[in-house]
């Protein structure tokens, strides 16, 4: 039964119980004939009117109601662009407004969900050209040495020593890609503890000494004499620096410089800035650095690049840290990747009141 029959049937059968009453009453009342007749004329003419002001007042609910259903069905067939008019009626205006929150949450949802689709396919895409790569030579140089084709020992020597590398290149790829895993996993928590930064950092540059010293690289320190400790979890944010600095090293010049400098902004975060002297990144690329397998270098050579991987790493250690992560040109050359930390875990709300920038590897 739609709901406008029902509001009739209602209103129809409250009159008609109001009438029978005032007609037994005027019966009652032992009234002459014409005062009577009159009466029920009036009781008549009353009761028609009160049907006719009963279906004007329900006519805007029953609008209200329908566009909530037409609105419904849009939904229901996947447009998510329709906007309910507001009532003045106060519970149906709170419906209508409810009601487009509730579409306006569906839309993003629904545009999270297509970008992820699209994400998810490019990730696959991205994984499956960066596994091929390594199992493809390593096929290549198993069936080189199998078939005994390689006589030469310093060659056959050579053969092992690329197969060690791309099988190591290719363990190193599963590891990251399971570690971004389980750092995109609910519910993860950190083990964290007050570490002082410039001491971090020292471990991080002792980590990367021999690629350091291999291009002959200049490490420029620029850190408050009292930089305070901050609540961190020590293995993860030196994975996080290691990931920062290993990305300045491979795009940094030989006889190159890298400048590490810190500081403490006036809301109590630590900035930490990372500046190199590369070749910088393309401003349309610059939103995109910190997505997974994202790479500048659109060939995906790994000669002139990583696997993708590690600025996205880097990002989702320094969120669980409630820091934020982000990238910048430098006026002249390279560019400077930077992250803010808070000194102690009571801090951490700041960046949730504020929404990151989305900005994502090389």
């Amino acid at each position: 039964m739609k709901i406008r029959t029902q509001l009739l049937l209602a209103n129809i059968a409250s009159i008609g119980v109001i009438v029978a009453f005032l007609i037994f009453s005027y019966i009652n009342m032992v009234l002459p004939p014409n005062i009577f007749n009159l009466l029920v004329i009036i009781t008549l003419i009353a009761t028609a009117i009160s049907f006719l002001v009963h279906l004007y007042l329900t006519q805007p609910i029953l609008k209200s109601i329908q566009d909530i259903s037409a609105g419904a069905k849009k939904i229901r067939e996947g447009d998510f662009n329709g906007q309910i008019k507001g009532s003045n009626i106060i519970e149906l205006n709170t419906m209508a407004v409810n009601f487009n929150e509730m579409n306006e949450q569906l839309l993003k949802s629904f545009e999270n969900l297509t970008k992820s689709e699209a994400s998810r396919k490019q990730l696959v895409a991205n994984i499956s050209h960066d596994l091929r790569t390594p199992i493809a030579s390593i096929k290549a140089f198993s069936e080189a040495l199998e078939d005994g084709v390689i006589e030469d020992k310093e060659t056959f020597h050579q053969y092992l020593r690329t197969l060690g590398l791309e099988t190591q290149r290719l363990s190193n790829l599963i590891d990251e890609l399971f570690e971004l895993s389980h750092l995109d996993a609910a519910g993860i928590t950190l083990e964290k503890q007050q570490y002082h930064l410039d001491q971090l950092l020292l471990e991080t540059l002792q980590n990367q000494l021999f690629q350091i010293e291999e291009k002959n690289l200049e490490i420029d320190v620029d850190l408050p004499e009292q930089l305070e400790p901050v609540f961190i979890s020590p293995s993860k944010m030196k994975q996080a620096i290691i990931n920062l600095l290993e990305n300045a090293i491979r795009y940094s010049p030989l006889n190159g410089t890298i400048k590490i400098i810190g500081r403490k902004d006036k809301d109590g975060y630590i900035r930490i800035s990372m500046m190199d002297e590369g070749q910088g990144i393309p401003e349309e690329d610059i939103p995109f650095v910190f997505e997974r397998l994202y790479r500048v270098e659109k060939s995906r050579n790994r000669e002139t690049g990583g696997s993708g991987l590690g600025l996205a790493i880097a990002k989702s250690i320094i969120n669980l840290h409630d820091g934020e992560i982000g990238v910048e040109r430098n006026d002249s050359e390279g560019c400077t990747f930077w992250f803010t930390l808070p000194k102690d875990d009571k801090l951490g709300g700041r960046k949730s009141d504020k929404k990151m920038e989305k900005e994502n590897p090389r």
